[in-house]
């Protein structure tokens, strides 16, 4: 009957599960072959995978427990059971199993929690020895050498049925008279020689073997007494197969999208605003793992680093694939002050007020900030005020290493371009075969990807040796062209004597010296492509995909040519997993890439997005940011970000601040650095109001794109009540679902209730989402689009150069990508002292480039720095490190 049961459940969740290959392993440290029959046929017959792991007999404590650790961290393996001698039973081995893989629930843990009457999954022999005993309220029960982890749950499970339990060693002098008495008599083994049966109460049940999972040494009892033959042991097998079937209903539970169970952190903000660091140290954050339980993560899916960030695998996403998507919101901005407006503050502000005060899910995603400004002159990005990420100091510095795999990943590309260049240029064809293929342990043979490229030159042979001197020609020489060369070196400092650089100047170069450059390291394509990524198979098929230059025909060199592909692919497997963090109110944060905003699209990864929209469920949300403004940021999120991910995003939030309205009415320069002019700290109502035509432009750009606007009015304490109306009710009337003042900065995610309930009510208004243009169009077509729409320019102007791109691009079949405009963002136009909404204007185009990888086309408006350099006072004076406490000093 168990056997038939444990079938048919499992039979269901397989029905409902298709994939479902439930395995149970068992560690086994003896040669008793009848127990492990005994599993193989009773989960054969319930349709269970069992793996044996037989360990030599004299097997030491801990090499069991360095084998169920092994065990534990399988995700193969749903179940774990331990078939030991006696003496290796210790609490060490037993909890050493993790709980949920705990089948025999012998684990302290489970043991609690069977003693306290919890969920739980009872040991085999006790369901046994249950199930032979029946009713048993009210009767007198003695357990004779029932020791150990079984033999407290044993005692707790007849307990809870009613009966009056004794223990009594079977050495005990008073077990004659205890056996006298007892109603029922149960054995942790055969029972011993020199206990009659006589001594055992006439009519009494006995059961032998409560310790054994299969023993032939039970014995028949007295005639005049029940007893229960050679059964505990068949029966507890059974039990143990039914309990793996319980264990795998959990298991698939625990797969599934849960309830958060979410504590936030209190905020007890002080007025005047202490700095961000002294802030983020004033707060405590919650252990990762914490956090990773809190909102639904399982054990095996985090990779923790240190105390307070953890990388999330990407295998959340096929436990999830069925999980209805939260709702998408993207936080963008009017056009800029140098100084910024806090979209990073807005976003973790807006989280805060939504899972902290409002009970509802949510997750912001951000980028992570390049080390180069940190030291220079700009300072981190973790938000600002009580609204930041913590601790802020990790946040800004290394975090979990993806900028460091960064670097290593282009420069290996880097290197392996010129190495290849002179190694043609200073060998034979023939010399170059028998380096690129040559002969090991007596046999020659292509690599997959030579092989694969091979097929792309249509040479269909796999032996080396059948290679013709034509072929042979074909596959060494890559031919490229040098002055064609557009992949950089890159270096995570700002460092301005970087920009245009010699190398190969050493003799052993033989003399092929060019010029290059160095960029700063989140300039990298490879920097964007791991933004736009949606798994590691297309993350490997961007890497090599990435063109780094033509070679003398004029025709594309890929990262895939050069045979580079796969290494690029292993230095980045771990940067591909986002990173968890948290806010100041304890609210998850996903940190992951920090794409150029220019050169490239300017937001967090595609990945951390799709995690998280699974993570909040049908009713939370996801709030991340494009940089800049809206003209540049949220028109590549749209174009070129939601293209490759596929979401659609359910409502933009604009941040404006009086400060930047007033700039844009006509107020005077804003310069970082210097006090801002008297016009900004005063009340100006016509400052405010001729501004707010900037703010009425970007508006009208998010509806391009037919979604929803809130505008967030990131308070000031400079700003007048009169000048915040003012902005609210221009907003309101130029389209914008609702307008709402924000104070995250001084109250946390208090100070953003209002904004966090305007985003839940505009998330449920129509959403008419399109692009902006069609793929098919050409490059230019789909440029002209951008300026005219978008900016408000009269027309578009390519230089020769530019036009020129343009034609090869197309010539070489990349003219379907999207557009990447690279322009300021300190203007619509592309002059960053035009203010307002400039009119009238032929934006100019001097260059075109293409991240083929990543998948854009980007054209240069003006010149763009990819190397910032350091100002005569950089940051790096203020930063300092306590050696006794080893806290960061200075750092904002």
């Amino acid at each position: 009957r168990v056997t038939e049961n444990a079938k048919n459940s499992l039979a269901s969740l397989k029905r409902e599960n298709p994939q479902l290959e439930p395995t149970l392993a068992i560690i086994q440290a003896h040669n008793d072959q009848l127990i492990q029959e005994a599993n193989k046929n009773f989960a054969k017959e319930i349709g269970l995978r069992v793996i044996h792991i037989c360990l030599p007999e004299g097997s030491t404590k801990d090499e069991i427990v360095s084998e169920i650790l092994r065990l534990n961290e399988d995700p193969n393996v749903q179940g774990l059971a331990l078939d030991l001698p006696e003496s290796l039973y210790s609490s060490k081995v037993l909890n050493a199993v993790k709980p949920e893989k705990d089948v025999d629930g012998l684990s302290s843990v489970n043991l609690g929690r069977l003693v306290h009457g919890d969920d739980c999954l009872v040991p085999p022999t006790v369901c046994a020895v249950m199930e032979l005993l029946g009713d048993i309220g009210g009767k007198k029960v003695l357990l004779v050498g029932v020791r150990g982890a079984e033999g407290t749950a044993l005692q707790s499970v007849l307990q809870r049925q009613g009966a009056a339990v004794l223990s009594c060693h079977c050495k005990a002098p008073q077990l004659q008279s205890e056996l006298g008495h007892a109603d029922t008599v149960v054995f942790g083994s055969a029972k011993p020689d020199d206990v009659p049966a006589s001594w055992i109460k006439p009519g009494a049940t006995v059961i032998y073997g409560a310790h054994d999972l299969l023993s032939e040494k039970h014995k028949n009892a007295q005639q005049n007494n029940t007893a229960a033959e050679n059964t505990v042991g068949s029966l507890a097998v059974a039990m143990r197969m039914q309990n793996m079937v319980k264990n795998m209903e959990r298991w698939i539970y625990s797969q599934r999208h849960r309830k958060w169970d979410f504590h936030s952190l209190k905020l007890q903000p002080l007025s005047p605003v202490p700095s961000d660091i002294e802030i983020s140290r004033a707060q405590s954050p919650k252990a990762v793992d914490v956090l990773a339980k809190e909102i639904g993560l399982l054990t095996d899916e985090i990779e923790i680093y240190g105390q307070t960030k953890a990388k999330v695998r990407l295998s959340l996403l096929e436990r999830l694939k069925d999980q209805p998507d939260g709702k998408y919101v993207l936080v963008a901005g009017i056009t800029p002050t140098p100084l910024g407006e806090g979209k990073s503050t807005v976003t973790v502000g807006l989280v805060q007020a939504l899972t902290a005060h409002l009970n509802i899910n949510s997750f912001a995603c951000l980028r992570q900030p390049s080390q180069g400004p940190t030291f220079g002159v700009k300072g981190g990005a973790a938000g600002g005020g009580y609204a930041q990420v913590i601790p802020m100091e990790e946040f800004n510095l290394h975090l979990t290493g993806d900028i460091h795999a960064i670097t290593a990943a282009n420069n290996l590309l880097a290197a392996a371009i010129d190495a290849r260049i002179l190694h043609e240029n200073s060998q034979s064809d023939k010399s170059l075969y028998n380096r690129l293929v040559p002969v090991v342990n007596g046999v020659r043979g292509f690599s997959p990807i030579q092989l694969a490229r091979l097929r792309r030159l249509g040479i269909n042979k796999t032996d080396p040796g059948t290679l013709t001197e034509e072929e042979i020609s074909k596959f060494v020489r890559l031919d490229i062209d040098p002055s064609t060369i557009t992949w950089q070196r890159v270096v995570d400092t700002n460092d301005r004597f970087l920009r245009k650089i010699t190398i190969g100047q050493g003799n052993t170069e033989k003399g092929f010296a060019r010029q290059a450059q160095f960029d700063i390291a989140v300039a990298s394509e490879i920097m964007a492509i791991l933004a736009l990524t949606t798994g590691l198979q297309d993350m490997k098929e961007r890497l090599g995909r990435v063109v780094v230059a033509n070679d003398k025909k004029g025709e594309p060199v890929t990262a895939e040519d050069l045979g580079v592909t796969g290494a690029l692919a292993v230095l980045m497997k771990d940067a591909i997993k986002p990173t968890l963090m948290q806010t100041l109110e304890g609210t998850p944060v996903f940190v992951h890439a920090g794409p150029f905003a220019n050169i490239a699209h300017g937001s967090s990864s595609v990945l951390a997005d799709k995690i998280a929209l699974k993570l909040v469920g049908e009713k939370g949300f996801v709030v991340t940011e494009a940089g800049f403004g809206a003209d540049i940021g949220m028109e590549k999120f749209f174009n070129i970000k939601c293209r490759a991910s596929g979401l659609v995003p359910s409502v933009v939030v604009l941040v404006a601040t009086v400060r930047a309205l007033k700039m844009h009415g006509g107020g005077p320069n804003v310069t970082a650095g210097a006090p801002l002019k008297k016009e900004y700290t005063e009340e100006n109502l016509q400052l405010v109001a001729d501004g707010c035509c900037n703010l009425q432009k970007q508006i009208q750009i998010a509806q391009l794109f037919g979604v929803p606007v809130v505008v967030a009015l990131n308070v000031f304490k400079t700003d007048s009540p009169a000048e915040i109306d003012l902005v609210c009710k221009i907003a309101k009337e130029s389209g914008a679902f609702d307008a709402v003042p924000c104070n995250h900065w001084s109250a946390g995610g208090k100070g953003a209730i209002k904004l966090a309930q305007a985003v839940e009510k505009a998330v449920n208004q129509k959403n008419n989402f399109k692009y902006l243009y069609n793929l098919e169009l050409p490059i230019v077509e789909k440029i002209r689009t951008i300026a005219q729409k978008v900016y408000g320019a009269q027309d578009i102007e390519l230089s020769p150069a530019a036009q020129s791109q343009v034609d090869r691009y197309t010539q070489q079949g990349f003219g379907n990508l999207p557009i990447c405009m690279a322009k300021t963002h300190l203007s619509l136009s592309h002059q960053p002292e035009r203010k307002g909404v400039p009119t009238g204007f032929i934006l100019p185009i001097s260059d075109v480039r293409a991240s083929i990888g990543a998948g854009f086309i980007y054209p240069l408006v003006g010149t763009m720095s990819t190397m910032p350099g350091l100002p005569t006072r950089s940051c790096f004076y203020d930063i300092d490190l306590d050696p006794i406490t080893e806290e960061v000093k200075g750092l904002f």
